[in-house]
């Protein structure tokens, strides 16, 4: 039986995704086999500093918008956020991010690194971590290498997948992705070929009842709507 296949869009600087990474973790524990992850990202952050500082600007602007973060986080036992999260070292951007990332997904789609390690998601979940926890710019690309480093990644392959334009090109697919789903929140899981989504921050126990439902269920049975 092939797995059901979800497509997951998240901006890596999005507190909701942070939030839900343990949910995708659950997700891989309970179901190894019957259900296979496709990481896409949606630039919810593309102009981060720009876009918070616009849209807080009679709320608090920066500062402001750490503190709605910190009123989202405390609701979250398993998180950790800084106390000077998004007030003070700013990303600029998280595509830079996202296309790091695709570098790092590269290497495993081309085999340069086992599957098996899953070093893609353990990026992402570093990158978020590091900004969450730390305050790391990771739009900075130093920042992206040093990260890099302590996954035991190099340098040199990392970048040749960027100057390659490859890297570009699934970022670039992403975005005609997010276009064609009209994706706009973040995280977005999508599955049953397009027919179900779930937006934002949805519980575990949400996602698993939609799992179970198209495991148990014939993909031929006529919808009761």
């Amino acid at each position: 039986m092939e797995p059901i296949r979800i497509s997951y869009y998240s901006d890596v600087l999005c507190v909701w995704a942070y939030i839900a990474q343990i949910r995708l973790d659950e997700l891989a524990a309970n179901f190894p086999d019957q259900v296979a992850i496709d990481y896409h990202f949606v630039s919810i952050f593309g102009n981060a500093h720009e876009k918070l500082e616009t849209r807080w600007r009679d709320k608090g602007g920066l500062r402001g918008y750490s503190n709605h973060v910190h009123e989202v986080a405390k609701k979250f036992d398993h998180i950790t956020v800084h106390p000077d999260i998004w007030a003070i070292a700013t990303p600029s951007s998280s595509m830079s991010s996202h296309l790091f990332l695709h570098a790092i997904q590269l290497l495993e789609i081309k085999g340069i690194i086992p599957k098996s390690e899953r070093i893609f998601e353990k990026a992402v979940r570093a990158f978020r971590e590091a900004f969450f926890t730390q305050l790391a710019d990771i739009s900075d690309r130093k920042v992206q290498f040093a990260i890099a480093k302590e996954l035991g990644l190099k340098r040199k392959v990392i970048q040749a997948q960027i100057d390659s334009g490859e890297a570009y090109a699934l970022l670039s697919k992403d975005f005609d992705l997010v276009k064609e789903h009209t994706v706009n929140v973040s995280p977005t899981l999508i599955f049953n070929e397009g027919r179900q989504r779930l937006n934002g921050n949805v519980g575990y126990r949400v996602i698993d009842a939609n799992i179970r439902e198209l495991l148990h269920n014939p993909a031929d049975e006529q919808s009761w709507c």
